[in-house]
């Protein structure tokens, strides 16, 4: 089963590692018989659908920490291995889909307009003279 991280990327299953252990937690007796924690394990430097720019941009991000140029995500929230590993996937899905967006754009600072400062002066004196004449005026 392909990992679907995008519209353009889509990640073949052959690619994806798994490892099964008894995982921690409820579950009862059944805990000590069934290997339900589910971990995959995608190694992003020996990739093929990945480009190497996409390679790069995943080992420079510190959001993961990457294991000999791998992502390992360990799940053990279910109590059976099948729900553990749809949610490995999403997991792994949602952190490559993080990892994988562009930077967003860098804001130029700019000057406002000789008109844009005057009628911000002139609105702030509208209000001020809205205000004065609010006032109740008592001499004493």
């Amino acid at each position: 089963m392909n990992l679907r991280i995008n519209s353009k990327l889509e990640i073949p299953a052959n690619e994806i590692k798994w490892r099964f252990s008894r995982s921690s937690g409820a579950g009862g007796q059944n805990v000590n018989k069934t290997d339900t924690r589910a971990e995959v394990i995608f190694n992003v430097s020996e990739s093929k659908t990945l480009t190497p720019y996409q390679k790069h941009l995943i080992s420079i991000k510190d959001e993961i920490k990457l294991i000999k140029g791998s992502i390992c995500i360990a799940v053990q929230d279910k109590r059976t291995q099948y729900q553990n590993r749809q949610l490995a996937l999403s997991k792994l899905a949602s952190t490559l889909r993080e990892l994988l967006k562009p930077h967003p754009k860098t804001r130029r600072k700019t000057i406002p307009s000789r008109s844009s400062q005057q009628k911000r002066v002139e609105s702030k004196k509208k209000r001020g003279e809205v205000k004065r004449n609010r006032q109740s005026k008592i001499d004493y």
